[in-house]
């Protein structure tokens, strides 16, 4: 699983940030202790609201060792190459269109307890299907995205949802629906002051599978500058296999991604013209939904990423 965005306060206007992955648990440092990671996640954490966006931000990358990412690799070449002898039959359709289930996970029932309206769901609907089709920018991905249900749950002992907890364990496994490619999002207050979490796809379902992602962040929220639902976007991302575009930093294979400029760590808020990587071509990739910038900043996928998401669907999720 991959978890997104850690950023703290300092004072009333700066940013600390720290990003981590990691394919076995280790302990991340952040405002008032230490915190345990999971396996595969790729976690953030919202800035406090009365912090203002834009201060310094001190990036901490421990992303994927080359050894760790070379591993996910071969899993997603093994299973293409099993798929493949299976007949072209699971190869993906010119357009897919994912199953998605809400599950509004709630303290006590209302607005400020987790309960959000229908509308910021719908609105988050549009964003996924128009960022994954290019209507922004970058290029049509071929996901499309439907929502089939949403779940409403008033439960305090699952309030806040705690990333890698076993309650948010035994949370997934009462309430997850459908196969290997039925997205399942949890929306809540989340631990920590987190933005979202989200699991890469495996060969084996189990029902930890999905994105957990902060109410606030969807479209309308109160979680400025990260309330125009890229958020879900960017975890939607981690579901279909993509990782952050500064993965390996300047070094190495990167995101697995040729089209997506090399990065040496997460850019924060809207730095136009940033060059971390001056030994590779191109400019950092800010405005991608797999970075950390404002969402009013990210606007692409690339064509390799499309082709990296097309692949581990049918690799993962297509069966």
């Amino acid at each position: 699983m991959r978890l997104r965005r850690i950023l703290s306060t300092v004072g009333l206007t700066g940013l600390t940030a720290a990003t981590i992955f990691t394919t076995g648990p280790v302990t991340a440092a952040v405002a008032g202790g230490a915190v345990s990671v999971p396996n595969n996640v790729c976690v953030a954490q919202n800035a406090d609201a009365k912090a203002r966006p834009g201060g310094a931000a001190k990036a901490d990358p421990n992303e994927l060792t080359a050894e760790q990412a070379a591993a996910r690799e071969s899993e997603l070449r093994q299973a293409l190459r099993a798929n493949a002898k299976m007949g072209p039959e699971v190869g993906i359709a010119a357009i897919v269109t994912i199953p998605v289930v809400f599950h509004v996970i709630s303290e006590d029932g209302t607005r400020a307890g987790g309960n959000i309206p229908d509308s910021l769901i719908n609105s988050q609907m549009t964003i996924l299907n128009q960022s994954y089709a290019g209507q922004f920018g970058g290029v049509d991905t071929q996901f499309r995205f439907t929502l089939q249900s949403i779940n409403r749950v008033t439960n305090a002992a699952w309030y806040p949802i705690v990333y890698n907890s076993t309650v948010e364990r035994n949370m997934k496994a009462a309430l997850r629906v459908g196969g290997k490619g039925t997205l399942n999002i949890y929306t809540g207050d989340l631990s920590d002051n987190l933005l979202g979490w989200a699991t890469f796809p495996q060969n084996t379902l189990n029902t930890y599978d999905g994105a957990v992602i902060l109410a606030e962040s969807l479209p309308g929220g109160t979680a400025s500058p990260y309330n125009l639902g890229d958020t879900a976007t960017h975890e939607v991302g981690h579901w279909l296999n993509l990782y952050h575009t500064f993965q390996g930093g300047c070094n190495g294979n990167g995101d697995f991604v040729s089209d997506t400029p090399a990065e040496r760590s997460a850019a924060f808020g809207c730095p136009t013209g940033r060059d971390t990587c001056r030994n590779r071509a191109g400019v950092d990739p800010i405005h991608n939904f797999m970075d950390y910038t404002d969402d009013a900043c990210m606007n692409q996928f690339t064509a390799g990423q499309a082709t990296r998401m097309q692949s581990a669907w049918t690799a993962f999720r297509a069966s």
